[in-house]
């Protein structure tokens, strides 16, 4: 499940380098949804005691990663269907109010920087380089997201984009998803180039951030590589 490590060099606070090493072993895929961790195992390994370990599992709990069951142990979180809909609806309310407030602070420059990104994405496509296309992606987001002064905002819509994508990062991807993404991406560049950020808003919110209409998509993505796409699809 996770593989000895020698004790933790205290750098930052003991706490945050245990929070930091168990994000890295879920988006690694060393520890993986749906399994369940040993806490006296897990302190034994780090060559720490229980009380940073537990401070870093309820931050994770928090955040969404894992389940803390009293005298049963800690369960990581596996991504429903039902919680990837409420994480879309959550970060596209988020940043359909970041962009719906941008007015006068996005300029020309912004746009310019937008439209670069997306290209960059579409190159990085055609060489089936999805981690290229996934940093872009992220820096396309972040050039308006980081025009909002809302911390609690931006840390929120930042945990549940690791929700969705890594926990851990899955090595296929929907070409034909991320494709039209860029095609999305090019809409809403359009009209904030022209200033229009009501429907920029509304956009983002009810076309690039919706379940509904990107769900065919999620389906192959999250649940056709292991087989539960099929059996859901059969449910519908």
């Amino acid at each position: 499940m996770y593989q000895a490590s020698p004790p933790l060099v205290a750098v930052k606070s003991l706490r945050q380098q245990v929070y930091d090493f168990l994000r890295d072993e879920m988006n690694s895929g060393r520890i993986l949804p749906g399994s369940f961790l040993n806490l006296n195992e897990m302190s034994h390994h780090l060559g720490i005691s229980k009380t940073p370990l537990r401070d870093a599992l309820l931050h994770l709990e928090v955040e969404g990663f894992v389940t803390i069951f009293p005298r049963r142990g800690i369960m990581v979180n596996a991504l429903s269907l039902e919680k990837i809909r409420n994480l879309y609806e959550i970060i596209g309310a988020l940043e359909a109010q970041v962009v719906a407030s941008l007015c006068d602070r996005f300029d020309k420059g912004d746009v310019d920087r937008m439209d670069a990104l997306n290209e960059a994405m579409r190159r990085a496509l055609e060489q089936d380089d999805f981690n290229l296309y996934y940093e872009k992606n992220l820096e396309f987001h972040d050039t308006y997201l980081r025009h909002s002064a809302n911390e609690d905002l931006l840390k929120t819509v930042q945990t549940m984009k690791e929700r969705l994508y890594d926990f851990p990062r899955k090595k296929g991807f929907v070409k034909e998803w991320e494709v039209r993404s860029t095609g999305e991406h090019a809409d809403i560049i359009a009209r904030l180039r022209r200033g229009d950020y009501a429907s920029a808003a509304d956009y983002i919110r009810d076309v690039h951030w919706s379940f509904q209409v990107q769900e065919r998509y999620i389906r192959r993505y999250y649940f056709l590589q292991n087989g539960e796409g099929e059996r859901q699809e059969e449910q519908r």
